[in-house]
């Protein structure tokens, strides 16, 4: 029985859908037998975003929507979608956010293989369908447990591609309405959608300009920008959602007037797009991954240098050509021959020129950050399909012609396949370390801040429901600079600037609240600069640099006003040296500092006269002292730390020669060596967490484990 095209799109769908969902259970497979990847019995998500939005969902469904500075986001689409499948579908919220991903990505199938079909060529969409789903970049980033924006965020554009498509192919009016929608739901679920759907709108605008000059009827495509401007506007969804509604009741009951006063339209909704935002979010979006500044500089009362978070993001960074190639097709060759087929299949369906924007940013990628790759895997993933499909008919022979369709497929398939079965993410945080976290959540209060690194923001506040300074939205240079100060700096100074970064923390809310009841210009307005800088100014200093020396002497603190935790995790041994990088810097000039010695060896060689740490350094048994390359380095403190029976942390320091600036730690339970100098060994982080050897005075432990370690502050 021969189908339909409908039912054959529907089928393609289904087959493609499942096969999207059944390709990311790998994961599920490999480590379903790891149990320290779950949490009460449920595994967890594998990225730290997802936290930012399992604390607003969770909340909502809690039914707490108004919480002091604590920046739930209660109030984000993914949340609040979050909390409604969790409310509706009989699931525990952690299945939900784990497989949300799987599900919500794969919908991707769908408007792939209606653009195939608005070519008149399903099977180009269904194998488009099949690799786009699971191409490298798509598939890190939706996979299970990978619970971000990302879910939807190259859906929604697709199937603005697919209304775009069908609108100019067939000038119906629903396309219209399906164009302004998909917009407006694209902003509310992304707001940095901004550039993209611009990058829609003056394709189709350059189209419109096409068609006046050559004296072709414009009138359907010009009313497709007006809608388009009006849902791009810088006002609120609703607001939009509304606008558009009552011009498309207008235009199905008012034709004639719609069309005759359609310029006016169209001046109105630029003039809007312009007075309610215009070109400031597509520059602002740009400027922080494509115009990096490698310092950060804020001017104010007060002039500061500091070091930025971009300077760290790998995804930020530029890749190499073939990471490029691989993480968009999962193959060079295959990258290549997409390029080729989309080229063939844009000259044949020149409406196909409207991926170029998704191409475009997705090549951004190349100089900007791997992150942008996925945005080019849908298209291109249309010009493997169609290059595959006309390859394939050049036979006569349907048998042959389908076998090599399927063989072609396999082969471009395969590749990608592979990388999901050895791509085996971990868990953002293991079991053990959420048991601290879910331990601190009864000792700590919601209005308690615990501060820790700001890779570690979001599941810190959603497990152990509390306040922290940075996280993975807010983690500017001035955010980072008393973070990193606070933990690779001494007990007393770590202990003063933990009380006054989070006393100026809540005191910054509370200005800012303030400022929200007044207008902008009145006299009254509270000037407020970054928490370094009007520490600074408060103190009586003008030089940022003079201020963090005198946290060595006494000095009078802010009152406290809710109790203060420092969060101290064995992985952040690894990233060390990058949390010291936003500290070591002279805020007034810029000057970077010289990079303290830090050494970390797992991999151990043992002789008769020397301890082979790797890297050529050695340690001398003998002498007790270092090789470091060709020089020979006396050895201050050799310390060997080890759990005992009990669980207590015990600790042998040997002081060999004081006057040396470098020491030896061998941390017998984790199988490592740590040579470091005297700044890094002296570090609150060093003291605490490898040697707990805190001040009785500034800190007191309120839970120990090898692998995380929470403190809490006395003054």
């Amino acid at each position: 029985m021969l189908l339909t095209d409908n039912k054959k799109t529907i089928l393609y769908i289904l087959i493609a859908f499942t096969f999207s969902i059944a390709v990311r259970l790998i994961w599920v497979y490999q480590f379903q037998g790891m149990e320290q990847f779950k949490f009460n019995d449920q595994f967890m998500i594998n990225t730290n975003d997802g936290y930012y939005y399992a604390e607003g969902a969770r909340d909502i469904v809690a039914g707490i929507t108004k919480k002091s500075n604590d920046l739930s986001p209660f109030e984000s689409a993914g949340s609040i979608l979050t909390a409604m499948i969790t409310k509706i579908l009989p699931f525990s919220f952690e299945s939900v956010i784990f497989y949300m991903p799987a599900f919500f990505a794969s919908l991707l199938v769908i408007p792939i293989i209606l653009i195939g079909k608005s070519i008149g060529k399903l099977e180009v969409g269904f194998i488009a369908a099949l690799l786009a789903s699971i191409a490298w970049s798509y598939y890190n980033r939706t996979m299970m447990g990978y619970y971000d924006t990302d879910l939807l965020n190259i859906v929604f554009p697709t199937f603005l591609l697919w209304s775009l498509i069908w609108a100019i192919k067939t000038q119906e009016d629903k396309y219209l309405l399906f164009t302004a929608l998909d917009i407006i739901a694209y902003r509310w679920w992304y707001p940095q959608s901004y550039s993209l759907e611009f990058a829609f709108f003056g394709l189709v605008g350059a189209y419109v300009v096409h068609q006046y000059i050559k004296k072709e009827d414009f009138k359907y495509n010009l009313l497709l920008i007006t809608f388009m401007m009006f849902a791009m506007m810088g006002l609120d969804g609703w607001i939009r959602f509304i606008i558009v509604i009552l011009l498309f009741i207008g235009l199905k009951f008012q034709r004639e007037l719609v069309l005759k006063y359609l310029y006016h339209l169209f001046g109105l909704s630029l003039v809007l797009f312009l007075v309610t935002g215009g070109f400031s979010p597509i520059w602002g979006q740009l400027k922080g991954y494509v115009f990096k500044d490698a310092i950060l500089v804020t001017k104010d009362d007060l002039e500061l240098h500091f070091f930025t978070v971009m300077q760290t993001i790998r995804e930020a960074e530029k890749i190499p050509f073939e990471t490029f190639a691989n993480r968009i097709s999962g193959h060079t060759i295959t990258f290549i021959l997409s390029i080729i087929g989309y080229i063939w299949l844009a000259l044949r369906h020149r409406v196909m020129l409207l991926g170029l924007p998704m191409i475009g940013l997705g090549f951004l990628a190349y100089s900007g950050g791997l992150r942008f790759t996925i945005y080019a895997v849908p298209v291109l993933a249309l010009g493997i399909g169609f290059l595959i499909v006309e390859l394939s008919s050049l036979s006569k022979h349907k048998i042959i012609s389908y076998a090599m369709m399927s063989v072609l497929s396999i082969a471009v398939l395969l590749p990608n396949i592979q990388h999901v079965i050895d791509y085996k993410v971990p868990t953002v945080f293991t079991k053990d370390e959420v048991i601290v976290l879910d331990k601190l959540k009864k000792i700590a209060s919601r209005e308690d801040y615990v501060v820790g690194w700001w890779d570690y923001g979001y599941p810190l506040r959603y497990y152990a429901d509390v306040k922290t300074l940075s996280d993975g939205g807010k983690h500017s240079g001035s955010v980072n600079f008393p973070t990193s100060f606070i933990l690779t700096h001494s007990q007393v100074e770590a202990s003063k600037m933990l009380r006054l970064d989070v006393e100026y923390t809540e005191e910054t809310f509370a200005i800012n609240k303030l400022n929200e009841d007044k207008n902008i210009d009145d006299e009254d307005y509270i000037k407020r600069i970054n928490n370094i800088g009007q520490m600074t100014l408060d103190y009586g200093y003008k030089d940022t640099n003079n201020f963090l020396t005198s946290l060595e002497l006494d000095m009078e603190l802010p009152k406290k006003t809710r109790d203060v935790y420092v969060y101290l995790p064995n992985r952040m041994m690894n990233i060390y040296p990058t949390v010291n990088l936003f500290s070591n810097i002279d805020l007034m000039t810029g000057t970077k500092g010289k990079q303290p010695f830090f050494y970390k060896s797992t991999n151990v060689k043992e002789s008769a006269d020397t301890i082979d740490l790797g890297r050529g350094i050695k340690i001398e048994k003998k002498t007790g002292k270092l090789q470091v390359g060709q020089q020979t380095i006396a050895i201050n403190n050799f310390v060997k730390t080890f759990y005992d029976k009990t669980g207590k942390l015990q600790t042998q320091v040997q002081t060999i020669n004081s006057t040396s600036n470098l020491n030896v730690i061998y941390m017998t339970n984790y199988r490592q060596f740590l040579v470091v100098d005297n700044s890094v060994y002296n570090s609150l982080y060093f003291q605490l967490f490898v040697l707990e050897d805190y001040d009785k005075e500034l800190f007191e432990p309120t839970i120990l484990t090898p692998l995380a370690k929470v403190y809490k502050l006395k003054i």
